[in-house]
């Protein structure tokens, strides 16, 4: 099975375009949202009876032996550092390259905008990757207003560790 038969079996919820990336780093959609855009690019799948993601048997080994269920990739620094280190060294410039982001004013950094800017880059990597970035307006998720304390997040979002 190659890789665009194995993506149409699994359909993704959204598209990978520029218009949603900059959602993410603009802080306009949780942080819940984007950990679910990388865990089905990793195909965790949620489970029907408990609604935890879990993975399947597409899942890459380099995570199914070190998250058995889909891990807090924004939340918790250890599945950062691991989305980090996922990112081939060839495009770990992707925001700039393919997005033109010049990054956070410092006063803008806190460890989930950071984190937030590292899944945005992984996305990027996997949608080139895998020919699945889309340069067509979809519709896309109600963005939310930024949230009142960044360092906390959205309401209803892990607690960052």
């Amino acid at each position: 099975m190659n890789k665009k038969e194995k993506f149409v079996e699994n359909q993704f919820t959204w598209p990978i375009c520029k218009e949603l990336l900059f959602l993410i780093l603009e802080d306009k959609v949780s942080d819940v949202f984007v950990c679910e855009l990388v865990w089905e690019r990793l195909f965790y799948h949620r489970e029907r009876t408990t609604n935890d993601w879990v993975t399947s048997a597409l899942t890459p080994t380099y995570w199914s032996e070190k998250f058995v269920k889909a891990p807090q990739v924004i939340s918790e620094r250890k599945a950062s550092v691991h989305l980090t280190r996922s990112i081939p060294k060839e495009y770990k410039q992707e925001l700039k390259n393919s997005l033109n982001f010049k990054g956070y004013k410092i006063n803008e950094l806190y460890p989930r905008r950071t984190r937030r800017a590292t899944a945005v880059n992984w996305l990027i990597y996997w949608a080139l990757e895998n020919d699945y970035f889309s340069n067509k307006n979809y519709v896309l998720p109600n963005a939310s207003s930024p949230p009142v304390n960044p360092v906390r997040g959205h309401l209803g979002d892990p607690e960052i560790k």
